[in-house]
C-alpha cells in the first residue's frame, strides 16, 4: 500500500502558511508556531491559517478549495498543533463545539440541555472521565458531576453510557 504524500507523524514539522487579517494576531500565530517547531510563511505550505469568516481559525490544506478545519478563535496551543497536523495529514477538523452547532441546526427542537451540558454530553461520549473532563473545560469535578447529574435527569438515563446513547439517537452527539 502506497504511504500518502507528505504525512505527518507527531514530532514533524509542518509547513504553515498565515493568511490572517489583524497583523498582530497573525505575529502572535506565528510566533506560537515556530515555538511549537513548524515553519511558517513556507512557500510550499501543508496548511494555510486563516480567519476568513471571522469565526475562529480556519485551516485549509493543500486542496485551497475549502476549509479542511475549523477552530474556535481561543483554541489553546497543543489544539492549533494537533489540528495543524491532522490537516496536514489529510484529515479534517471539527471541534465539540462546531459539532453541536450542527446538531442543533438538523433538529427544529431546540436541545433540552444547556450549552455547557452539551459539551460535557460531548465529553462523555468521547469516553473521558469527570477529572479529564473538569481538565478539559477548565472547571472543578464537583462541577463536572452536577452537570452530568443534570444531562441525567433531563434525558432521563441513568448512566453515562445511557445518556449518550439518548444523545446519539436526539442528534445532540455524533461519533
Amino acid at each position: 500500500m502506497a504511504e500518502p504524500a507528505r504525512a505527518i507523524m507527531t514530532g514533524d514539522i509542518v509547513r504553515v502558511r498565515i493568511r490572517i487579517a489583524n497583523p498582530a494576531r497573525a505575529h502572535e500565530l506565528a510566533n506560537l508556531l515556530r515555538e511549537l517547531g513548524h515553519i511558517t510563511d513556507s512557500a510550499d505550505a501543508d496548511v494555510t491559517l486563516t480567519d476568513a469568516e471571522s469565526s475562529g481559525l480556519h485551516l485549509v490544506g493543500e486542496d485551497a478549495s475549502n476549509a479542511r478545519g475549523v477552530l474556535p478563535a481561543d483554541a489553546s496551543p497543543r489544539q492549533i498543533d494537533a489540528a495543524l497536523r491532522a490537516v496536514a495529514s489529510g484529515l479534517g477538523v471539527q471541534t465539540p463545539q462546531r459539532e453541536r452547532f450542527s446538531a442543533l441546526e438538523e433538529h427544529e427542537a431546540p436541545s433540552p440541555l444547556t450549552p455547557r451540558e452539551l459539551e460535557i454530553l460531548i465529553a462523555l461520549s468521547d469516553g473521558l472521565s469527570n477529572k479529564q473532563i473538569a481538565r478539559r473545560f477548565d472547571i472543578s469535578q464537583h462541577t463536572v458531576k452536577f452537570h452530568a447529574e443534570s444531562i441525567f435527569r433531563k434525558l432521563g438515563a441513568t448512566t453515562r453510557a445511557e445518556a449518550v446513547a439518548k444523545g446519539l439517537r436526539q442528534g445532540l452527539v455524533h461519533l
